[in-house]
């Protein structure tokens, strides 16, 4: 089951603050990771590479969390835990979308010749923050 971010979430989330993802080690340690991520409508997505330790932690175990903290705003943040889903499918679209957001180019050209995109949707099950 989904929740329903708030308006002030949305606009974070749609904004240029940037995330941490954590995902779960094999030996159940956290690993996070700063992330590029973007709202479609209720859910939360960004971007990876498979093959990275992010991406085969998910494929292991789904679950995580993403805080977005505004860096224009300490005090405020949003946290948001759930299970992930992971395609291929619009993964380089994601991340030309994501560069323009947060770059200001048209293409995201730092990725390899064999990198192949994953997008990362969060159906948030819980949210909580000081929004």
């Amino acid at each position: 089951m989904s929740t329903q971010l708030s308006d002030r979430a949305k606009a974070l989330i749609d904004g240029k603050s940037f995330a941490v993802v954590s995902t779960i080690q094999p030996d159940g340690s956290p690993q996070s990771s700063v992330v590029w991520v973007k709202r479609d409508g209720e859910d939360i997505l960004f971007s990876t590479v498979e093959g990275r330790r992010k991406h085969l932690n998910l494929v292991r175990d789904p679950r995580v969390s993403i805080l977005v903290n505004p860096a224009d705003s300490p005090y405020e943040y949003l946290e948001a835990r759930g299970e992930v889903t992971l395609t291929t499918e619009g993964g380089r679209e994601l991340i030309d979308e994501l560069a323009a957001k947060y770059r200001g180019v048209d293409k995201y050209t730092w990725d390899g010749p064999d990198d192949v995109r994953v997008v990362v949707r969060l159906t948030p099950r819980k949210v909580v923050g000081s929004l």
